[in-house]
């Protein structure tokens, strides 16, 4: 099979698709790998592995999204998921990463393919400023779920959701950060473990949801949470 019939294959599964998104995609994996040639995006070196390791296992997501929220990528690094979420997804998806050559390389991307829908900004997601303005908070970021949650939770309205993409083997991550979660407003309603289509990799998805408001002394600066996370 080729990568377009892989993709087209495991974007059924999950009920998506549609000819121009698939095409964008293939664009985006291809402008990928050729910046990954100069700048350190991604482990992933062919066009075959990005579709099944990258886009189908963030397209996961895509069903999961209410129509038109606003849609905030935790540490975006190479867009993962926020893009293929944009193309996949009625949502508003904002790009935000710490590293500014990265950003200056996806708002490239979203005006070449173009993807009208996502914008990236360069901002720690700490000091960031729109605070609870999201419907959605995702984060497909090694930093482990505590350390995720206090970046993620208070850029999530009360009601909002934070999507934390994870490993099949995080459950004691998971409950590590629970009383963290609890701190932040948030409340963990599910740990979904999902096989990505065409793959056959396994892998979790933390569903927290936002019932009450972050207290005010949190995010606290990344040093102090890098040096005793909640």
């Amino acid at each position: 099979m080729t990568e377009k019939e892989i993709l087209s294959a495991g974007l059924h599964e999950l009920g998506l698709g549609g000819e121009e998104a698939i095409e964008k995609l293939l664009e985006f994996s291809a402008l990928l790998l050729e910046k990954n040639r100069v700048m350190n995006l991604t482990a992933v070196s062919s066009p075959r592995e990005v579709v099944t390791r990258h886009f189908l296992d963030c397209a996961v997501l895509a069903p999961l999204l209410p129509a038109h929220a606003k849609v905030v990528d935790v540490g975006c690094g190479a867009g993962f998921p926020g893009v293929p979420l944009a193309l996949l997804a009625d949502v508003e998806v904002l790009l935000l990463d710490s590293l500014k050559k990265r950003i200056l390389w996806l708002q490239e991307v979203c005006e070449t393919l173009p993807i009208p829908n996502a914008s990236a900004v360069h901002a720690r997601a700490e000091e960031f400023g729109r605070r609870e303005g999201f419907d959605v908070a995702v984060s497909r970021a090694v930093a482990r779920l505590n350390v995720l949650a206090e970046l993620s939770i208070p850029l999530v309205r009360v009601g909002g959701q934070f999507l934390a993409m994870k490993a099949d083997d995080c459950m004691e991550e998971v409950g590590e950060a629970r009383a963290a979660i609890a701190q932040l407003g948030g409340e963990i309603e599910e740990v979904r473990a999902y096989t990505v289509p065409q793959s056959g990799l396994a892998r979790r998805l933390v569903v927290v949801r936002k019932v009450s408001e972050t207290p005010a002394r949190f995010p606290r600066r990344f040093a102090k949470i890098s040096a005793k996370p909640l």
